[in-house]
């Protein structure tokens, strides 16, 4: 999709968690490639189709010929990750937070409170019992870039919040340095409660603002005197292969 930029980040970081990626462009969903011959999903980063409209709108638009692929991709238990852009993508889509599992949108990732493209460092804890994730991020902090304009998580009404809430399908929140719950600028974007990644009900649709494909290695985090033994995205993308080879308990 045009526009779209983390794609090789996201490939390579598939490659080393120990998956065979591809590359699929949406042309090839026509007659080439069948989504439903893979294992797992990612919609990358980026600015598709210039961010024109809203974020992630038009890409939205152009997959939703396909849903009736995705819909069967997603009740598999197949997983499908969108990151930035991605997690417009699935909100334009109604994948997420899909409280009621109906696909109907009730959610939007908004401009920033700050009203200007935040694109830096912060942290994020997990907050889940999303077995995917339970085996490497339970209990630490983890450093992560954000790069974005439009990522605020608002709900349609506070109806759908405490469903998000009663389903457990906050993954992962905004924190500051020691792991506290704060404000601008750990939250970079004013989400409400912090929310930096959102599933689906079932758990297998997930979408996050922050960038782990950046940060794969430790080398590629900020020096804040936390020593870091591994990246995030080695982290969260070996949680992704852990739970395709059904090595998550």
């Amino acid at each position: 999709m045009e526009g779209t930029n983390n794609e090789e980040e996201a490939f390579l970081s598939l490659k080393r968690a120990g998956f065979d990626p591809d590359y699929i462009h949406i042309s090839e969903l026509n007659n080439k490639k069948n989504i439903n011959d893979y294992e797992l999903i990612f919609i990358p980063g980026g600015f598709s189709a210039g961010d024109y409209i809203r974020a992630g709108a038009l890409f939205a638009a152009r997959l939703r010929p396909f849903m009736k692929d995705i819909n069967k991709f997603i009740d598999s238990d197949k997983l499908l990750i969108g990151v930035c852009n991605g997690f417009q993508v699935l909100s334009e889509l109604g994948l997420l937070p899909d409280t009621g599992n109906n696909k109907n949108r009730t959610m939007a990732l908004a401009i920033n409170d700050s009203n200007k493209f935040e694109c830096r460092y912060t942290y994020i804890k997990y907050t889940s019992k999303n077995k995917i994730f339970k085996k490497y991020f339970s209990n630490k902090i983890f450093q992560v870039p954000v790069a974005h304009l439009e990522g605020k998580v608002k709900f349609m009404d506070d109806n759908i919040l405490d469903e998000v809430l009663n389903n457990d399908q906050v993954i992962f929140k905004y924190t500051d340095i020691t792991g506290n719950n704060s404000g601008y600028p750990w939250n970079p974007n004013g989400s409400v409660m912090d929310i930096a990644s959102l599933s689906n009900k079932y758990g297998n649709v997930i979408g996050l603002m922050p960038h782990p494909e950046r940060v794969y290695y430790n080398y590629q985090l900020m020096n804040d005197n936390i020593y870091y033994e591994k990246g995030t995205g080695e982290y969260f993308f070996k949680s992704l292969y852990d739970y395709t080879k059904n090595l998550v308990l």
